[in-house]
């Protein structure tokens, strides 16, 4: 009887416990002081949207590099690299004096990239290992930064953006390419990613939609220092801000 009773003590404590707020155990200690998204994150199934040669045909990377004011000099941060597509044409863009920062999460991705930087002999190309909740960029480094394709993988957007936002340089950009669809169906809503970014201090000057990249392009501005972790408060997924 007093084992069946302590059991019931048990399962009532454990009910508690992962009901109360900040019973996290499955996120990393980096990210606990951010809310979580309220909303579905995409699985990573691939480290390629498409091919480079399919991609190449529509001029993607040019147009793309284009509308974000990419040229001779930047320094460029390609998050979520993949293989390389953006980061090797960014290289050839930004030419010797400028830098390329390659970065994914995935060892065997950074690996694999790796090889290619230096098999095609880009010398200007840096790749580094990131985190889910931290892209682990160096501060007030970069002209630009590009998200294509992978803003719907990130797993903490609250913490991801908030560690990225000190890297750009006063007047650098953030630039993100997404398709307008649900976040479960690999694709971010605009005014889902507005709202988002808008909770770390950051406006969209424009929205482009860009159907030869597979969606649309968006570029962000800092015009706000970045809130305290615990003051931050999440879009709402069943509201009006997505869809």
């Amino acid at each position: 009887m007093i084992r069946v009773a302590l059991a019931g003590v048990l399962v009532l404590l454990a009910a508690c416990d992962a009901l109360t707020p900040g019973h996290e155990a499955d996120r990393s200690a980096a990210a606990r002081p951010f809310p979580r998204a309220d909303r579905p994150v995409a699985p990573i199934v691939s480290t390629r949207w498409s091919s480079e040669e399919a991609r190449d045909r529509v001029n993607e990377a040019e147009d793309i590099m284009d509308r974000a004011g990419i040229h001779p000099g930047m320094t460029v941060a390609d998050i979520g690299a993949g293989e390389g597509y953006y980061s090797v044409r960014l290289a050839a863009r930004v030419g010797d004096k400028g830098r390329v920062l390659a970065e994914d999460i995935m060892p065997e991705v950074i690996e694999a990239l790796s090889r290619r930087i230096t098999r095609e002999k880009w010398d200007n190309v840096s790749v580094k290992l990131g985190a889910p909740e931290d892209p682990k960029l160096p501060e007030n480094s970069f002209d630009r930064i590009l998200m294509v394709h992978m803003y719907h993988e990130i797993a903490e957007p609250y913490a991801f953006l908030w560690h990225l936002s000190p890297a750009l340089k006063k007047d650098g950009e953030l630039i993100v390419v997404d398709a307008d669809r649900p976040t479960d169906q690999h694709g971010t809503p605009p005014r889902l990613l507005v709202c988002e970014l808008a909770a770390m201090g950051f406006r969209m000057e424009e929205l482009i939609p860009k159907p030869t990249a597979g969606g649309y392009l968006a570029r962000f501005r800092r015009i706000t220092a970045r809130p305290d972790p615990y003051a931050i408060v999440p879009c709402e997924l069943n509201g009006d801000k997505e869809g």
